[in-house]
């Protein structure tokens, strides 16, 4: 890999990716750009709409330097490509010149056909049962084999690593650090705890982040689902790839569960048991987005984006949303009912 320099391997990983460098880049696996660029919606990666001399246009990911290596970034690709030959609807990266991934001024990037879509209707039972299906589909590929470059998804990496770096570089106000310690670690204990009692489980290859952003709605033939950006793709139990879908109170989560889990098994088995996960996975996400905001707060782009973080008030209801989920993590899991 080509030597990074300063302002790529420094706290501002992006400073020298000007436009002119993106278009070099992408002009680099031989497509011609006409000039266009416009910045997407991404903040651990950038990700760009870029319009081609030919026509049309093409979706451009530059990887955050050293979050992930080659070798894990290859993996992802592989796995999408796999889907993808199996008729899934996932957008995988485009295979220019027999590779997927490219390198230029200390950069890596692939390219990405543009998919459009909506937000899918999870309010729509039928909508969640086609979700299921596919992503039921998912899981039967993801399960052929292993991650060797990929992490698995753990109460380690996503709760108690983002703990001690928020305490260790004193994110959390002087008055309410012991609020936050005693909290957090209560909540940690709660979610071992729950984690022991869902019981052992095969762990499969994820999308990893599947939320309603990452899902592309159409309705043009064949319409349906696009699965997107597998950038935290892991091992991991399979009701991470479904628990973001649930929304509401504990009826409305229960209803939308019996009609994804409905779908889901027309393709592949569930094991009930995972379900003890929902509420520890959820906990460890709200743990890990304040982590995750901590570590990227020296990027120039976070601070401008996130202008709510490192207030009292956030570190106030960030407090009380862990104390919530101390109280969700003592409620009886959701249950599946007979369909």
């Amino acid at each position: 890999m080509p030597k990074q320099n300063d302002a790529v391997a420094g706290a501002t990983p992006y400073a020298a990716l000007t436009p002119e460098c993106l278009l070099d880049a992408i002009e680099s696996t031989g497509l011609t750009c006409d000039g266009r660029i416009n910045a997407l919606n991404s903040y651990e990666n950038r990700v760009y709409q870029v319009w081609l001399a030919q026509g049309g246009s093409i979706v451009a990911k530059v990887y955050r330097p050293r979050r992930w290596r080659r070798a894990a970034i290859l993996e992802e690709h592989a796995f999408a490509l796999a889907l993808a030959q199996g008729e899934l609807p996932v957008v995988a990266p485009m295979m220019i010149k027999g590779g997927t991934l490219f390198e230029h001024a200390g950069f890596m990037l692939a390219l990405y056909p543009r998919q459009g879509g909506r937000t899918p209707e999870f309010e729509d039972e039928e909508t969640l049962r086609w979700l299921g299906r596919f992503i039921a589909r998912i899981h039967a590929i993801g399960a052929l084999e292993d991650f060797e470059h990929r992490p698995m998804l753990s109460i380690r990496e996503f709760g108690e690593e983002p703990v001690r770096y928020l305490l260790k570089h004193e994110f959390v106000p002087a008055d309410l650090r012991t609020a936050y310690e005693t909290t957090a670690l209560d909540v940690l204990g709660r979610v071992k705890h729950r984690w022991a009692e869902a019981g052992r489980f095969t762990p499969l290859r994820l999308h990893g982040d599947c939320h309603a952003g990452n899902i592309l709605w159409t309705d043009s033939n064949p319409g349906g689902p696009h699965f997107v950006d597998l950038d935290d793709a892991r091992m991991g139990p399979a009701v991470q790839d479904i628990w973001m879908w649930l929304d509401g109170e504990r009826a409305a989560r229960q209803q939308q569960l019996g009609a994804i889990i409905a779908g889901y098994r027309e393709f592949y088995d569930f094991n009930p048991a995972q379900l003890a996960l929902i509420e520890p996975l959820r906990t460890l996400r709200i743990m890990h987005y304040a982590g995750w905001l901590a570590r990227r707060w020296d990027d120039p782009a976070f601070p401008r984006s996130f202008p709510f973080f490192n207030t009292q008030r956030y570190w106030q209801d960030h407090i009380l949303a862990l104390r919530e989920q101390a109280a969700a993590l003592d409620e009886a899991p959701l249950e599946l009912e007979n369909r």
